[in-house]
């Protein structure tokens, strides 16, 4: 125990003698001696070194995270040279076009692509686009980019700032519908097409398979072995079940846990590859999550393009690989009315393609290059060395709703190849419309299909101005609840307020290092309205510990005493608080969405920070600036009650 700690101790206790003494109480106190309270007492109000080195570290490094957020990122415009005429095209002549139409320009740099032209406000990149495609659209290719404006030693050690939601930094809110029945219909209709096709395989002769009702039923006429086209169907088709068995006839169906079970996988995939488009598209800052049953909510923070991303995101493309077959049910019809029969299995699909990349060929048209995975590699091997010199027929589809709402699927032959030599992993498909209509094929094709159609039911475009407005009230209001909250602990709690005051600004600065830190951690507008009630839950902590000082005080107790009781017997009150904080903060990020999920984010971060440095901080400077062995205000005070203990007769 600190020496000066334990003086004090006992002065006061021996001061209450003697003013008992004095006014002639008869109540009973204690007269144990020096060594005695020397031996009960415990050590009060000191730390150890790590303790110190702890709480200095975890705030440098929640700093260095938080300093990012003071350098945004700039948008501009990045031009390019379609060709000949990119010379043609002075700096000085777009300066002086943007200029006329009341575009300020905050600097033009050139970069290994072309002109990089940085504007004054974020909000007229839109026009600026415009002016510069209409005038120079033979001339230059225009593109938004992000420059990154944080310094270069913070590049370098890697920390980057808070990623913004949707209503902050503007862009698209898309609900997507996923029909998972029609899903479950299509994989119906599959295992319907692979059991005739087995049937056919193993010589089944009067064996009929048909779909009645999502019932799958197995018509036995001739009374033949089914045995091998059960052990085919048991191990390829786990899922089903049987639910009837008679002497000729059988029927198979989904349980209600396997159908269950598939609509879950039906959605799980759905979000997957939404994702894997989104990060074709370059946004990283999306957010893709399931809402409700069958709809899955996509925000894409900062797109300029809506168009562009409707065409990603909504795209039900799939693409599938045909043998020519006479005499099949199944046909396509090509764009010059031909009617190409096709057998109704599909040599592969586009979930066996793992990377496509569109190109051009010798003549200069567009195509794209496929890279199949194992299974696909493997198909499409066995599959060309038998049937070398014959056509394949490359089919591309696509769900759509009607004008009455009701969906449909268009097909569309886009080759019909034949098999000059056997085929591996890689190959190419050729007769593309356009190099868009490449490119765009390759990208849905990498990111992968879609198993489920899916309708875009709700679209919102947020702009980016309005997301500054809403930056700009959320901070004034945190501004202000901040400003009235440390005006108010300086003044109702002194010096302990501002030392309150001062874990405060610590709390703010390591919740936005720690937004900043933690990756997927996005904020919007109402993370900001939980950053305002963090900042109440703060000195919430601080009031409680500086109330039960105060009531320790009245107590008769010494200041260092009353500093130890008081924040060793608010802490179970605090902790208890949080921690119910806390659940409900789970429970909301855990079903929430958007909005929801981005207020419970910031409030469970906050609860965290303010633990840290509402207890754990303001202790340690406490007892830094108060009871710091050496502090001259201490050892004045320790005087003084020395002084005092000597006017009262003192104590031998």
């Amino acid at each position: 125990m600190p020496k000066s700690a334990l003086y004090e101790v006992d002065i006061y206790q021996n001061i209450n003698e003697k003013i008992k003494m004095k006014n002639g109480s008869n109540k009973e106190y204690s007269t144990s001696s020096r060594s005695e309270q020397v031996k009960k007492s415990a050590p009060v109000n000191k730390n150890s070194m790590w303790q110190y080195w702890v709480g200095a570290i975890t705030l440098l490094l929640l700093t260095l995270n938080a300093l990012p957020n003071l350098f945004p990122e700039k948008s501009a415009l990045l031009l390019s040279g379609t060709g000949i005429h990119e010379r043609a095209v002075d700096t000085t002549e777009i300066h002086k076009e943007l200029s006329i139409n009341g575009i300020l320009i905050d600097s033009i740099k050139m970069s290994a692509k072309g002109k990089v032209i940085v504007l004054n406000d974020n909000n007229q990149l839109n026009t600026a686009v415009e002016l510069i495609t209409d005038k120079y659209q033979q001339e230059l290719d225009v593109e938004i980019k992000k420059i990154d404006n944080r310094p270069a030693w913070l590049q370098t050690i890697g920390v980057e700032p808070i990623k913004l939601g949707l209503d902050l930094s503007g862009g698209v809110l898309f609900v997507l519908e996923v029909d998972g029945e029609q899903a479950f219909k299509e994989r119906l209709q599959y295992i319907v097409e692979s059991l005739k096709a087995l049937t056919r395989e193993f010589k089944l002769y009067g064996v009929t398979i048909s779909l009645v009702k999502n019932k799958i039923k197995v018509l036995n006429s001739n009374n033949v072995d089914l045995t091998p086209l059960l052990l085919e169907l048991t191990n390829r088709f786990a899922e089903l079940s049987a639910k009837s068995i008679h002497e000729n006839q059988l029927i198979f169906v989904f349980s209600d846990k396997e159908q269950k079970l598939f609509h879950k996988q039906i959605m799980q995939q759905s979000i997957k590859t939404l994702r894997g488009r989104i990060e074709e598209l370059g946004i990283t800052e999306a957010v893709t999550q399931r809402q409700g049953a069958n709809r899955i909510r996509v925000e894409l923070p900062g797109v300029s393009d809506p168009d562009d991303a409707r065409r990603t995101i909504g795209a039900t493309a799939s693409l599938d690989f045909y043998e020519l077959m006479k005499l099949s049910h199944r046909a396509f019809k090509t764009d010059d009315g031909q009617i190409l029969e096709v057998n109704p299995i599909p040599i592969f699909t586009g979930e066996q393609i793992g990377n496509a990349q569109s190109g051009r060929d010798e003549l200069g048209k567009p195509l794209v290059n496929l890279t199949l995975d194992a299974q696909g590699g493997e198909r499409m091997l066995k599959f060309s060395a038998k049937n070398i010199g014959k056509p394949m027929v490359t089919v591309f589809s696509e769900y759509y709703r009607d004008e009455q709402g009701i969906l449909q699927k268009k097909n569309r032959v886009i080759s019909v190849a034949n098999i000059l030599t056997q085929l591996g992993t890689r190959f190419s498909i050729t007769n593309m419309a356009s190099p868009q209509a490449a490119h765009e094929l390759a990208l849905l094709l990498r990111a992968g299909s879609l198993n489920a159609p899916i309708t875009i039911v709700k679209e919102q475009t947020i702009n980016a101005s309005l997301g500054k407005h809403n930056i700009d009230n959320g901070l004034a209001a945190l501004a202000l609840g901040i400003g009235l909250t440390l005006i108010f602990m300086a003044l109702w709690y002194c010096r302990l307020g501002l030392i309150a005051d001062v874990a405060l600004c610590f709390n703010i600065i390591c919740i936005i290092g720690l937004m900043s830190l933690l990756p997927g951690v996005v904020l919007t507008l109402p993370g900001i309205a939980g950053l305002v009630l963090t900042v109440g839950m703060a000195v919430d902590t601080n009031v409680i510990i500086f109330e039960r000082i105060k009531e320790e005080q009245l107590r008769g107790r010494s200041l260092s005493l009353s500093v130890e009781h008081g924040y060793k017997n608010a802490f179970a009150t605090i902790l208890d608080a949080n921690v119910t904080t806390m659940i409900t903060a789970l429970i909301l990020f855990s079903i929430g969405y958007g909005p929801i999920k981005g207020f419970a984010t910031t409030l469970g971060l906050g609860i965290l920070t303010s633990m840290f440095t509402g207890v754990f901080l303001s202790r340690l400077l406490t007892n830094l600036f108060y009871f710091q062995k050496g502090n001259s205000s201490n050892s004045k005070r320790i005087r003084k009650l020395d002084q005092t203990q000597r006017e009262l007769g003192g104590v031998k």
